[in-house]
C-alpha cells in the first residue's frame, strides 16, 4: 500500500510543464491522463489551480516508431514553439518551465521502457537559443536524467530516466497548463518504503498548498485575505505546537505568554487583543472546527499538526461574533488508509521532557480509519522562591490525547469524528514584582494551577457534482482552578482563587457550490448556532493572618474571605452567505453576508463577604440581568489576476465584538457593556517571482472602530470591575516573504507595522482623557526572519530572529510597565537519517530579558506582571515509521 512520506525528496521528483502564451486560444475540456494507477487512499489531493477530467490510459505499449512518424493533429492550427526551458528543483520534485508562444498542446504520449519514462508531444517545435536539445543531469536524488529534445519539426520529447527503476507520471493538461508529477521507482520500492514515507509530506510545490480560509479549499495565493499558512513541514522544522509559537512566525499576531505556562495569556491580531478578557474573544481560535474559547484555555501543546491557517483582519461574515480581529485555524493531521506512526522525544533545561507520538491506521481498508495521537510533557519552574528553601513556582505537569475516526462509505460521503482530553497541573501564574532579579522571587505562597478540558467534534460532508453540504457539531468543556499569592511578599495577606468552567455547544450548517466547481459562479449559504455556559464556581480572596498589613480595617480581618458565584449564559444564533463572480478569467468579484443575534444572560451572580465565625454578609445579587447584540456584517472582495504569478486584491469588512453582561463585575453600574464594531478596508497583493523560487505578498489595511471595549481592573485583587468604550483606529502594513535561492536553503521573512491609538477615549472612572494614547498590547511592529539549510547527507541548519516593537500594558500607557522593542533569537542544528532526525535547539539564545504582562497594582501602584521565557536548550529525536 501507499506509504506517506513526510520529509526529503528520497527519490521523489516532480515535474511541471508550464505553457506560457502570448495568445489566448480555444482548446478542448481540462484532460487527466494516469499513467500508473494509485492505490486507494482516503486522503484528499489538494486541490490544483485547474480543473481535470479522467481520459482513458493510451496503450503504453505502442510502438513507438509508429508514433513518430505521425502526421500532425489537423485540429491544431499551429505549432507550439517552445522558447525556453528552466528546471527548478524543490524539496518534493522538480519543476520544469518551458515557455512558449501558444496554449494549443494535445495530451502526449507516455511511455516507458527499462528505467525511461518517456513523453512525446505533437505540434509542438523547440526554438531554444542554445538550439534544439535541453539536458540536466542528476537534477533530484533518485533521477539521473531530464531532457527535452525535438525529434522532428512538429514533436518534442521529454525523457526522465530513474537512477535503477523506471518512473511513474500521471500528466495533467488545461487551456493554458501541461503537467507532468513524476515519481521516481526507487521511491516506490519496498526497500526505500520508508524513505517514501518522510518524502510525499515534505513541503509541496506551490501548486499543492490548500487552505479552508474561506471554508471551501483553495490555493492560499488565490484568496484576497491576509493570509499565513504554516505547512506540515514548516510546522515541524519550527517545532511550532503551540499558539505563541505560530504567532512568532506571522505579522501583526503576538502571544504574550508568562514564561510559555498554561496561565492566562493576551494576545493581539492587528492590535486588536483580549485586553477585554471580561469578554468574548477578539479573534476566533479552532482546532479542527471546534472552538476554543477563553484566554485561560488556549495554552495547550498541539502535536500531529498538518497545517494552520491564520487570517488577519475581520473574518465576522463566514467565522462569526469572535472574529473581529482575525481568525486561527489549525488542522490536525487526518486518518489513513495505510499504517504509519510518528513519535518525538525532547529534554532539555529546567528538566523539560517532552513525548509525542502518534499512530494512524485503518478499521476497515479503505472505509473506516482512525487516528490517535497525544503529549506529555513535565518541566521544573523557572522562578526560584527563596523565601520557601528554592521551591519551584511556575512548573508544569500534563498531557493530552486526540483520537479522529473517518468513515467513507462512499466517494460522495465524509464522516469524522473527533475527541480531546486534557490535564494539566501546573505551578501558579507566574505574576511576580517587576525588579532587578526576575527569577527570584519571595513570597510565602506559591499557589498552583489546573486545567482540564475534553471536546467532542462530528463533521458530516455530502459531496456530488452540484453542490457540498457540510455538517459541524462541537462540544467543548473546560474547567480551570488557580490560586495564587495575594500580596506577593513573604508576609501572609492571603491568596486570590478563582475557580470557573465554561461549556460550548456549536452546530454549523453550510450548502455551497463544489471545490472544484468550473462554474463561473461560487457561492455559500449557512446557520450556525452556539451556547455557551460559563460558571463561576468560587472566585475572591482569602486574608492570612497579616491582612493589616496590606488592607485597612474593618476589612483585614485573618480567615476573612469575599467570594462570588455566578451563570453567564451566551446564546448566538447566525445565517450567513457568500457569492463569487467571475465576469472574466482574471476578475473575481465576492460578496458576503452575516446577520448575528447574541444573548447573554445573567442567570445569577452572588457575591458574600464572609467573617470567621459569622455568617455571609451578602454583596451583591444581579440575578437575571441580560443584554442582547444584533450585528449585519458584510464582506466586499474584489481580486484581479495581473498574470499567473500575481493577484492584487482589495476588500471592505465589517468587524463585530458583541456587548454582553459582566460576571466579574461588583455593583449595578458596571454590569453591562456595549457592543465593538468595526470597518476595515484593505488593499494587498500575492506574487510569486522566477519559477516559484520568490514569493511576496503585501497588504495595508485602516481598520476603524466603534466602541472599542476597554476594561478596568481592581488594583488590589487584580479582578475586572467595569468596561467602558471608546473610539480607536488602527492602521498598518503586512509584508511576507519566501525565497528558495538554491536546492535545500529556504529563507522566510515577515514585517508587521502598526499605528493602534485611541482616537476619544475618556476613563469614567477617573476623568482621565487617554485620546492618542496607544491601545494596550498592541507592539510597534513585529517581524521574522527566519533560514535553513537541508543538506542531501542529512544535515539541517535553522535559524530564526524574531523582533517584538514597543508594547504598552494599559490604556494609561504608563511608562514604568512599558516593554521596549527586544529581539529573540532561535536555532537548531540536526541530522536527519531516513525517517528519523537528531536536533539540538536553543531558544532565546542570547537570553534576553522582557516583559509580556505587567500592571500597577495595589494602593501604592506596584509595577507587577510576568516575563518572556529566558534561555533554554536541549535535544529532540523524531522519527516516522
Amino acid at each position: 500500500m501507499k506509504r506517506i512520506p513526510w520529509h526529503g525528496l528520497a527519490g521523489m521528483a516532480g515535474m511541471v510543464l508550464l505553457l506560457q502564451p502570448a495568445q489566448a486560444a480555444e482548446q478542448s475540456e481540462t484532460e487527466t491522463l494516469e499513467i500508473v494507477p494509485h492505490p486507494p487512499s482516503i486522503s484528499r489531493s489538494p486541490t490544483l489551480p485547474f480543473p481535470a477530467a479522467a481520459v482513458p490510459m493510451m496503450d503504453q505499449q505502442s510502438s513507438l516508431k509508429d508514433r513518430l512518424a505521425a502526421e500532425p493533429d489537423p485540429e491544431i492550427a499551429s505549432t507550439v514553439q517552445i522558447t525556453g526551458v528552466e528546471l527548478v528543483p524543490t524539496e518534493t520534485g522538480l519543476t520544469v518551465n518551458l515557455i512558449g508562444d501558444t496554449p494549443a498542446v494535445s495530451a502526449p504520449t507516455v511511455t516507458t521502457q527499462d528505467q525511461t519514462l518517456t513523453a512525446i508531444l505533437d505540434n509542438t517545435a523547440l526554438a531554444l537559443p542554445e538550439g534544439n536539445s535541453f539536458v540536466s543531469a542528476d537534477p533530484v536524488p533518485g533521477i539521473r536524467q531530464v531532457s527535452v529534445t525535438a525529434i522532428s519539426d512538429h514533436q518534442v520529447q521529454i525523457q526522465i530516466m530513474g537512477t535503477t527503476a523506471p518512473p511513474t507520471a500521471t500528466v495533467i493538461t488545461t487551456e493554458t497548463q501541461l503537467a507532468l508529477q513524476v515519481t521516481s521507482g526507487e521511491a516506490n520500492s519496498p526497500e526505500n518504503a520508508d524513505a517514501s514515507e518522510n518524502a510525499d509530506t515534505s513541503e509541496d510545490t506551490e501548486l499543492e498548498i490548500t487552505v479552508t480560509a474561506q471554508r471551501r479549499e483553495e490555493n492560499p495565493q488565490d484568496v484576497p485575505i491576509s493570509l499565513t499558512v504554516l505547512t506540515e513541514p514548516e510546522i515541524e522544522d519550527a517545532d511550532v505546537t503551540s499558539f505563541e509559537k505560530v504567532a512568532g512566525n506571522t505579522p501583526n499576531f503576538n502571544w504574550f505568554s508568562p514564561t510559555d505556562s498554561r496561565s492566562f495569556s493576551f494576545y493581539s491580531v492587528r492590535g486588536l487583543s483580549n485586553f477585554n478578557f471580561a469578554s468574548r474573544d477578539s479573534v476566533g481560535f479552532f482546532v479542527d472546527d471546534v472552538p476554543l474559547d477563553y484566554g485561560g484555555t488556549l495554552e495547550s501543546d498541539f502535536p500531529d499538526l498538518e497545517r494552520v491557517e491564520i487570517l488577519r483582519g475581520p473574518q465576522n461574515t463566514l467565522y462569526g461574533r469572535s472574529a473581529q480581529a482575525g481568525v486561527v485555524n489549525l488542522i490536525t493531521r487526518k486518518p489513513t488508509n495505510d499504517f504509519e506512526g510518528n513519535a518525538a522525544l525532547s529534554f532539555g533545561s529546567e528538566n523539560n521532557l517532552n513525548l509525542r507520538a502518534g499512530i494512524s491506521g485503518p478499521l476497515i481498508e479503505d472505509a473506516l480509519f482512525f487516528r490517535l495521537a497525544g503529549t506529555f510533557g513535565r518541566r521544573d519552574g523557572f522562578y526560584n522562591n527563596l523565601f520557601l528553601d528554592g521551591e519551584e513556582f511556575d512548573e508544569k505537569l500534563g498531557g493530552n490525547i486526540r483520537g479522529k475516526l473517518l468513515w467513507t462509505p462512499s466517494d460522495r460521503w465524509e464522516i469524522s469524528f473527533n475527541a480531546f482530553y486534557e490535564n494539566n497541573q501546573d505551578g501558579t501564574y507566574p505574576f511576580v514584582p517587576l525588579d532587578d532579579t526576575p527569577f527570584e522571587i519571595e513570597q510565602d505562597f506559591n499557589g498552583f494551577n489546573t486545567l482540564k478540558t475534553n471536546s467532542q467534534a462530528l463533521k458530516i460532508i455530502y459531496r456530488d457534482d452540484n453542490v457540498q453540504a457540510t455538517s459541524i457539531s462541537t462540544r467543548r468543556f473546560s474547567e480551570f482552578n488557580v490560586q495564587t499569592d495575594l500580596d506577593q511578599s513573604t508576609i501572609d495577606g492571603g491568596f486570590f482563587e478563582n475557580d470557573n468552567a465554561s461549556t460550548i455547544f456549536s452546530q454549523e450548517l453550510r450548502i455551497q457550490s463544489p471545490d472544484d466547481s468550473e462554474s463561473r459562479w461560487q457561492w455559500l449559504i449557512g446557520g450556525y448556532f452556539e451556547s455557551r455556559t460559563f460558571d463561576e464556581n468560587g472566585r475572591g480572596v482569602r486574608l492570612g493572618n497579616d491582612a493589616g498589613l496590606i488592607l485597612p480595617a474593618p476589612l483585614n480581618v485573618p480567615g476573612a474571605r469575599t467570594e462570588s458565584f455566578g451563570e453567564l449564559v451566551d446564546t448566538t444564533f447566525a445565517g450567513f452567505g457568500q457569492v463569487s463572480y467571475r465576469p472574466v478569467d482574471a476578475l473575481r468579484l465576492t460578496v458576503g453576508l452575516r446577520y448575528e443575534n447574541v444573548s447573554s444572560v445573567l442567570n445569577s451572580l452572588r457575591q458574600v463577604l464572609t467573617f470567621p465565625g459569622a455568617p455571609p454578609i451578602p454583596l451583591g445579587n444581579f440575578d437575571g440581568t441580560e443584554q442582547t447584540s444584533t450585528a449585519l456584517l458584510p464582506r466586499f472582495a474584489i481580486d484581479y489576476q495581473l498574470s499567473p504569478n500575481a493577484t492584487v486584491y482589495g476588500t471592505v469588512a465589517r468587524g463585530f465584538r458583541p456587548g454582553g453582561v459582566n460576571i466579574f463585575a461588583d455593583d449595578a453600574t458596571s454590569l453591562v457593556y456595549e457592543p465593538e464594531r468595526s470597518w476595515n478596508f484593505e488593499v494587498g497583493v500575492k506574487s510569486n517571482w522566477l519559477d516559484n523560487r520568490l514569493g511576496i505578498n503585501l497588504s495595508l489595511f485602516t481598520n476603524s472602530i466603534e466602541d472599542y471595549q476597554v476594561i478596568t481592573v481592581d488594583p488590589i485583587t487584580f479582578t475586572p470591575v467595569g468596561i467602558f468604550n471608546g473610539d480607536a483606529n488602527v492602521k498598518g502594513l503586512e509584508l511576507e516573504m519566501r525565497a528558495t535561492p538554491v536546492e535545500g536553503l529556504d529563507l522566510t521573512a515577515s514585517l508587521g507595522l502598526l499605528d493602534a491609538e485611541f482616537t476619544d477615549f475618556t476613563d469614567v472612572a477617573t476623568g482621565t482623557d487617554f485620546t492618542g494614547n496607544r491601545l494596550p498590547y498592541s507592539p510597534s511592529f513585529t517581524f521574522n526572519v527566519a533560514a535553513q539549510y537541508r543538506s542531501s547527507f542529512g544535515l539541517f541548519v535553522r535559524g530564526e530572529v524574531q523582533g517584538v516593537g514597543e508594547t504598552f500594558f494599559e490604556e494609561a500607557n504608563a511608562q514604568n510597565i512599558r516593554q521596549g522593542a527586544y529581539v529573540l533569537v532561535n536555532a537548531r542544528l540536526g541530522y536527519e537519517f531516513g525517517s528519523s532526525g537528531i536536533f539540538l535547539f536553543a531558544n532565546n539564545l542570547f537570553d534576553t530579558r522582557y516583559v509580556t504582562q505587567a500592571f500597577n497594582l495595589g494602593v501604592a501602584g506596584v509595577a507587577s506582571g510576568s516575563y518572556g521565557t529566558p534561555r533554554t536548550f536541549g535535544v529532540q529525536f523524531r522519527t516516522r515509521f
